[in-house]
């Protein structure tokens, strides 16, 4: 391997909370000149707003090096004529759209997003985006995960409100963040390597270990964050290698 890609949340911390020798594995990989590139599916935080929370646990990570769907459907929709979007997601997300120059409306839009929106996700919310793409709106997900870690136990994450868009209006969503071949594309691109140069380290054997072998990479799962026994073990997915956390990367590089 010559590079990597790492996912966030519930590798290199848990809610607010470091991972132990995470800190320390990035720095070894720095040390011995691996490239590398960290792609979440957090859909809370503008890019700029992770950078300074990671620096607040000590991980000097730059603003570029972070790749997230947010950053991937800005590019999507920019490339659009029509490209009026209406944003089912939290606040702080809305500046990378508007850093993108896309033009943000309530009505008459061109694409419905959705991502973690939390307490957003109300039935008016909701049902506004419903009529939008009932009147000719596509779905764009940020991501489709099922849930997240958080500080007091599993929370559910965009999926399941995505799906419930989907069998209300008949569409399909397009997915832009992990497992999109796209997204990771999109750092490997920043990179300069190739899918089998590279290998992705996450904690969601299917979004990421998966997603990850989709598109021709090596998938290690880690032993953190959302990792559940019961679900890795029933999945017809089987990781490249299973680290109890990113610590354990030491021993292989």
């Amino acid at each position: 391997m010559k590079a990597f890609l790492i996912d966030l949340d519930g590798v290199l911390y848990v809610d607010k909370n470091p991972i132990e020798g995470a800190k320390e594995t990035i720095a070894l990989l720095e040390e011995k000149g691996y490239r590398y590139r960290f792609v979440s599916n957090t859909t809370s935080k503008c890019r700029a707003t992770l950078s300074r929370f990671l620096s607040g646990m000590g991980f000097e990570i730059p603003e570029e090096y972070i790749f997230t769907p947010a950053i991937a459907a800005a590019e999507r929709i920019r490339s659009e004529k029509d490209n009026r979007c209406f944003l089912l997601t939290r606040p702080d997300v809305r500046r990378d759209f508007e850093e993108a120059g896309i033009p943000l409306a309530e009505d008459e839009v061109d694409f419905v997003v959705v991502g973690d929106a939390e307490r957003d996700f109300t039935f008016g919310r909701l049902n506004r985006a419903f009529r939008l793409v009932m009147d000719g709106a596509e779905i764009i997900a940020l991501e489709k995960d099922r849930y997240w870690m958080g500080a007091d136990g599993l929370c559910l994450s965009a999926g399941p409100f995505v799906y419930a868009l989907e069998y209300a209006t008949g569409a399909l969503a397009e997915v832009v963040g992990k497992p999109s071949p796209d997204f990771f594309g999109m750092a490997l691109g920043e990179l300069r390597t190739s899918p089998r140069e590279a290998a992705m380290i996450g904690d969601d054997i299917a979004t990421d270990v998966g997603g990850a072998q989709n598109a021709d990479m090596m998938g290690i799962l880690v032993r953190t964050g959302k990792y559940r026994e019961e679900v890795a073990e029933y999945s017809n997915i089987i990781p490249d290698l299973t680290l109890k956390s990113i610590a354990e990367l030491k021993k292989h590089i």
